[in-house]
């Protein structure tokens, strides 16, 4: 019977075996759900913040987490304009601008990882894929003619967001901020899943749906934050790279990738889908073929240049977490953290929260 390894795999043999386990993906899934806990603990401590003020103001008060501002990107992306246009740190909301910064270095620096190391979104994305495998036996892709144009999709929205807000002045957007509707925005994105429609419950399930049937399926056609760190991590030093000479061409690597993207057949990985999971690098059975490393020395030899420079995993999480707490600590310790308002103004507001409207309305 004839062997069924193909020629360039068999006199690559002897490269196959990788000298130590790789352990990126058990360190990803630890920061993951330390992630997704910290957003419990937040999500729990701010309902008790909301029901505190519903209430009239009665019971045990817990303090605002600040935290949960991380759920408003456009607030986050409207405070940085005013940043960088005015130099002065926003009152209303600042932690939503420290976050979105946070995760945007993030992104600058280590590709996409806030999608596939932090992101709560993605990481349920991640594990609605596992259970729809285990459900239909699979994942599917969007034919390329198809996926192309709709992975546009997001980027039409972020275009959306950033046309308005890039048309909206300084004073605008503080005076935004400042309206009923701008200072409960978090109340009002609590509210809307508490007292969720029959509608938003349908499209939240086909969403779901989606992401079980196609891996990553909201993160990859209809995240405009997502877009907005694809296009950051397109400038990132760090990526995936495959040493042609190491790779035994056995593909294991494309089929882990959960972004679709052909790492066997490229040198290094510049697609903004690249979400930096180091999947594929898990995959590979070849010692050093693949690294999530920087861009590699050219004096060196293939074999141990990237090597050399690659970035492990306890890295990637030592970096991640040094950037997210040196943004919450500087904030903190600067003053500019939490939104400073009196009680009284909440007593008013969060009980009237749904019945406030856009501004622009």
């Amino acid at each position: 019977m004839a062997s069924s390894i193909p020629a360039p795999l068999k006199e690559k043999k002897a490269l196959v075996r990788r000298t130590t386990p790789d352990r990126s993906q058990r360190v990803r899934h630890i920061v993951q759900a330390v992630f997704v806990a910290l957003n419990a603990f937040l999500g729990l401590q701010f309902y008790a913040w909301v029901r505190y003020f519903e209430h009239g103001a009665a019971g045990f008060y817990l303090p605002r987490p600040a935290g949960v501002e991380g759920w408003l990107p456009i607030a986050g992306m409207m405070n940085a304009k005013f940043l960088f246009v005015t130099g002065q740190v926003p009152l209303i909301h600042p932690a939503a601008m420290f976050l979105f910064l946070a995760f945007g270095l993030m992104s600058l620096l280590l590709k996409k990882s806030f999608c596939s190391w932090l992101c709560p979104v993605g990481t349920f994305s991640e594990y609605l894929a596992k259970f729809g495998r285990r459900v239909f036996g699979r994942t599917f892709h969007l034919p390329g003619a198809l996926d192309i144009p709709v992975r546009g999709f997001k980027y039409l929205l972020l275009a959306l967001f950033v046309i308005v807000i890039g048309m909206m002045s300084a004073s605008s957007l503080e005076e935004f901020m400042a309206t009923p509707y701008g200072l409960v925005a978090d109340v009002k994105m609590l509210n809307f899943f508490r007292d969720i429609g029959s509608t938003a419950a349908i499209v939240i399930g086909l969403l779901a749906l989606g992401s079980m049937l196609v891996q990553n399926f909201w993160c990859r056609y209809l995240c405009p934050y997502g877009a907005w760190m694809g296009l950051l991590s397109f400038l990132s030093p760090a990526k995936i790279r495959r040493d042609a000479d190491a790779c035994i061409d056995c593909a294991k690597c494309a089929h882990a990738c959960p972004s679709a993207l052909p790492v066997d057949k490229l040198v290094q990985i510049r697609s903004v889908e690249c979400t930096a999971c180091m999947a594929c690098v898990a995959a590979c059975p070849a010692q050093d073929a693949l690294q999530f490393s920087l861009a590699p020395r050219k004096a060196a030899k293939p074999s141990e240049r990237w090597a050399r420079r690659a970035i492990g995993p306890l890295t990637v999480a030592g970096l991640i977490a040094y950037i997210f707490l040196g943004f919450v600590l500087y904030a903190r310790v600067t003053n500019h953290w939490q939104t400073t308002m009196p009680k009284s103004v909440y007593l008013y507001l969060v009980p009237h929260a749904n019945e406030l409207t856009h501004p622009g309305m």
